[in-house]
C-alpha cells in the first residue's frame, strides 16, 4: 500500500474529517496520513485505542515515535497522559494499551537502524522564551533529524526553512498556511527545499515539527515485524 508517498509533493490531511478504520486488534482504530507498506510499514498515522483495548505485545524493528493526544496511554513502561512525546527506538518491545481509552499520532520504520535512545518526555516542558509570538521547546535532535514543540500566540507568524523536508501537526489552535486553515487534527507536509510561514488564528496554535527527515524515507525492510 502506498498513501502520500510522493515525498516531493506538499501535502495536507485534515484528519478529524478522515473516517476511523479498523486495525487487526479489536477496538484499536486508525487514520492514516502517509504509508509505504502493508501492516509492516514505514507510516504516519493517528491511533485511537478504545478503553480497555490493547494491542499485542510487539517488538519495534523499526522504531516508533508517538505523542499522546488525549486520554492515558499504557504499556509496561508507564502512563503516557495526553502532551507526552515517546520515542521507542529499533528493538525496543512494548504491550500497548489504555484502561480508559487514548488518542495518540505515531510514527513507525523512521528510525536510523542503529538508534537505541529510548525517551519520553512532556512537550511543553523546557520551552524557551518567547520570540517573536513563538515558544519553542526541542523534542529530540540527531543526524537525521530535528522534532520541536511549539506554541504559537494569537496572530503570530511561524517561520521555518530548515533544509530536508517539515512535517507538521497541530495539536490545537489553528494556523493558515499558504491560504489553507490548519486545525486540530490537521496534519502537513512540505517537500524539501520548502519553507514554512503559517500565521496562528484568535487562539493560538501548539504544534509538533519535525524537520530534516525526508531524504531517508524509505519502505520497511520486508520480513521485518513492527
Amino acid at each position: 500500500m502506498e498513501l502520500n508517498a510522493d515525498f516531493s509533493k506538499r501535502v495536507v490531511v485534515h484528519s478529524e474529517r478522515e473516517p476511523w478504520r479498523a486495525s487487526p486488534m479489536p477496538g484499536v482504530e486508525r487514520r492514516m496520513l502517509d504509508r509505504i507498506g502493508d501492516e509492516v510499514a514505514r507510516a504516519t498515522t493517528i491511533v485511537r485505542y478504545a478503553p480497555k483495548s490493547q494491542f499485542s505485545a510487539h517488538v519495534h524493528s523499526g522504531g516508533e515515535e508517538f505523542i499522546v493526544l488525549d486520554g492515558v496511554f499504557q504499556d509496561e513502561h508507564g502512563d503516557f497522559p495526553a502532551g507526552t512525546y515517546v520515542r521507542n527506538p529499533p528493538t525496543s518491545a512494548h504491550t500497548p494499551g489504555s484502561d480508559d481509552g487514548c488518542t495518540i499520532f505515531v510514527k513507525l520504520w523512521q528510525f536510523d537502524a542503529d538508534d537505541r535512545t529510548q525517551f519520553r518526555k512532556t512537550m511543553a516542558d523546557g520551552l524557551d522564551p518567547e520570540v517573536d509570538g513563538v515558544r519553542t521547546a526541542e523534542l529530540h535532535r540527531d543526524d537525521r533529524e530535528h522534532v520541536t514543540y511549539r506554541e504559537v500566540a494569537p496572530a503570530a507568524t511561524l517561520q521555518v526553512d530548515a533544509a530536508g523536508g517539515i512535517e507538521l501537526l497541530v495539536i490545537d489552535g489553528s494556523l493558515t498556511e499558504n491560504g489553507e486553515e490548519l486545525v486540530r487534527g490537521s496534519w502537513l507536509r512540505l517537500p524539501e527545499g520548502a519553507t514554512l510561514s503559517a500565521t496562528a488564528g484568535s487562539a493560538g496554535a501548539k504544534v509538533w515539527i519535525k524537520t530534516g527527515h525526508l531524504p531517508f524515507a524509505q519502505a520497511p525492510a520486508v520480513g521485518n515485524g513492527a
